[in-house]
Parts: C-alpha cells; sequence; structure tokens
C-alpha cells in the first residue's frame, strides 16, 4: 500500500500516540505501507501543530517524521493542481495531486470536509481517499482498503 498521509493524520498522530493515525504512522514506520508526504503537507502539520498543540506534540512530530522514511513528492505542476482543483477545494488541490503524483493507492484524511464526501472519493478514484479509522477497520477484515476487497480496482 502507498498511502499519501494528509497533515490532519500527522496533527492527530502528533497529538495522540495512541490513536488510529499514529498507528497507521507505526505501520508505515515498520514498512508494511509507504508513506508519502509533501513538504507542503509536512508545513501544514508543523505550523498547525506549533499554533494549536504543546510542544510535546511538536517532539513528537519531529520524531515520527525522523523516523518515517516517507517518500517526499515533488510540488506538483500547475496542470496537476488545475485538475485536482476540480475535485475538491483550491487550497486542499495539493493534496490530491501529492497523491496522485506519487501514485498512491489510499489518501488519507481526517478532513471529512475537503475530501471525504461521496462526491470527492468519486473524483479521487482510483485512489481510496478514506480516514486513519476506515482504513484500520478494511485491513482488519481483511478488505482491500476502505471497502474495496483486496486484489479489486475501485468502479
Amino acid at each position: 500500500m502507498r498511502l499519501f498521509l494528509d497533515a490532519s493524520v500527522l496533527i492527530a498522530a502528533s497529538a495522540s500516540p495512541e490513536g488510529g493515525s499514529a498507528f497507521l504512522v507505526e505501520i508505515c514506520r515498520a514498512k508494511k505501507a509507504s508513506a508519502l508526504l509533501t513538504r507542503l503537507v509536512l508545513r501544514e502539520a508543523e505550523r498547525n501543530i506549533r499554533d494549536k498543540l504543546d510542544e510535546r506534540a511538536l517532539l513528537r512530530f519531529y520524531e515520527l517524521i525522523a523516523d518515517l522514511e516517507a517518500e517526499i513528492i515533488p510540488f506538483p505542476a500547475a496542470a496537476d493542481l488545475e485538475a485536482a482543483a476540480e475535485v475538491v477545494d483550491a487550497k486542499d488541490a495539493h493534496v490530491l495531486a501529492g497523491a496522485r503524483a506519487g501514485q498512491a493507492t489510499h489518501l488519507v484524511t481526517l478532513d471529512r470536509k475537503h475530501f471525504l464526501h461521496e462526491r470527492q472519493r468519486q473524483g479521487i478514484l482510483p485512489i481510496i481517499a478514506c480516514t486513519p479509522g476506515e482504513l484500520i477497520g478494511s485491513l482488519a477484515t481483511g478488505e482491500g482498503g476502505a471497502g474495496q476487497p483486496p486484489g479489486s480496482t475501485p468502479s
């Protein structure tokens, strides 16, 4: 699995070491899945942690990132950002464009408003947009990803 992690997942993993977001980061750290990020996602996560959380969360963020060995996807081209903005809000287009550029199997996010409505999920396909909990649940039941059986192509 190639998991593009949205900033919201990194923020939650930094704030709550026992939560689903932290569990997915640990799966990537154990090399059972590949983590994909962009520098913009990293900066967004860091900025929000600095502004909204305590110093322990910021330290945990740095520790998570240092050990993650994520694949850093280059900033998307303008055409890729425009195409992504047809599916999600323009301010979030860099996330979808990064997931597409990195050939992610999943775009993991806690941003229900901008990524997880049915219209967005359909527009994001074949990448599966899901929350950490949805992905963990699908792995626990043996599905290939948030409602998709193993080896299937989302339709």
